[in-house]
């Protein structure tokens, strides 16, 4: 005969039994999902599993960005991922292949990310006029943001510079999405050459570029910013206009979205709560959450500055920015139409169920 311990340990089996195959079952019913982003702390919770997405089975694959980017707009290979903003915008006049989400997994100042031969002369934003400037693609979310900002803000007009394309690291990078722009210079530079060489060397003038240039990073004298204190001049930039610039969506593949449309919110508030955990590391003071001596001190500035959620997503805190940015691809000739900023969104995205 067992005893009452024997019985407990044989209920207590029993259940653990009950509920690991519970588990099992609910897992199966969840929708696998394959999404294609980077290692970010506000997607950290997401790639962990910590955070997960209402009803899906989430196979979170981190890569660099540019991969990405190239795979999903010429081949569609994930069900989500991150996206170029100016990709996924390009994309809706053409097959509208995504649909996007307002969750912006990239945001940046781009003052930094503009660069000169030393030897060129130019020391002013207006001195670029009439020179030769390399992008590593013409429709890049970072050179669309750049010359924007310079034609509105410094008086550089889009068509007074002539653009080389190309690698800016490694020769033979092409654009993802072809593009005919009426009144401008472009040119792929040639094929074996990068354009960090050609910095180098003074072939191009400048640079515009989300990523830093390795000779700028090895300290090679031939190469500088063009704002040597750009963190102030994006400050000042924040200050006059309250552009804190968009870089990166989340999309969905069309085909996925609409064979299951709940996908869009139920990713969505994921992405949220995700974010949320990184704000809470953020604020931590006992333990440091990043390798940032000062990092609390950046932070508190940055709220100072930009607000307490300075990095918000939803469509309503972001309006203005997406339409600064919809009015540049507009006037650079890249969208056929100015877009609204609610059109580039699923809609199940944009309303939220009132109790």
């Amino acid at each position: 005969m067992s005893s009452n311990s024997d019985q407990a340990r044989s209920v207590h089996g029993c259940s653990h039994l009950h509920w690991r195959r519970f588990d099992q079952h609910i897992a199966r019913m969840r929708r696998p999902l394959t999404l294609a982003c980077w290692d970010y702390d506000r997607t950290a919770a997401l790639a962990d599993g910590r955070v997960r997405p209402h009803g899906v089975d989430l196979r979170y694959l981190s890569m660099a960005v540019e991969e990405i980017f190239f795979r999903m707009a010429r081949f569609g290979e994930f069900e989500a991922a991150e996206l170029s903003l100016s990709t996924y915008v390009i994309s809706l006049s053409r097959t509208a292949p995504f649909v996007a989400l307002p969750v912006f997994p990239s945001r940046a100042f781009r003052h930094n990310g503009v660069y000169v031969h030393a030897g060129s002369g130019i020391t002013e934003p207006e001195d670029l006029r009439g020179r030769i400037v390399g992008v590593p693609e013409y429709q890049l979310t970072a050179v669309v943001w750049i010359r924007g900002m310079l034609a509105e803000h410094y008086g550089v007009p889009v068509e007074s510079v002539s653009y080389r394309t190309g690698g800016l690291e490694s020769p033979g990078r092409v654009e993802k999405l072809a593009v005919d722009v009426p009144g401008v210079a472009i040119e792929p530079i040639d094929p074996d050459r990068t354009l960090s060489e050609l910095l180098v060397t003074g072939e191009i003038d400048a640079l515009y570029a989300p990523r830093l240039p390795s000779p700028f990073a090895a300290g090679h004298p031939a190469v500088r910013r063009l704002w040597r204190d750009s963190p102030a001049a994006e400050r000042e930039y924040f200050r006059a206009t309250g552009v804190f610039p968009i870089m990166h969506v989340l999309a969905l593949r069309r085909d996925v979205y609409e064979q299951d449309r709940w996908l869009a919110r139920s990713l969505m508030d994921a992405f949220v709560e995700a974010k949320r955990l990184a704000e809470v590391r953020l604020a931590e003071t006992a333990a440091m959450a990043t390798m940032l001596p000062w990092g609390y001190e950046e932070v508190r500035d940055a709220r100072a500055l930009m607000g307490e959620d300075f990095w918000p997503y939803g469509l309503a805190p972001n309006e203005h920015v997406l339409r600064t940015f919809l009015r540049y691809l507009h006037e650079q000739h890249l969208s056929d139409r100015l877009n609204e900023p609610a059109e580039l969104f699923a809609r199940e995205t944009l309303e939220t169920a009132v109790i």
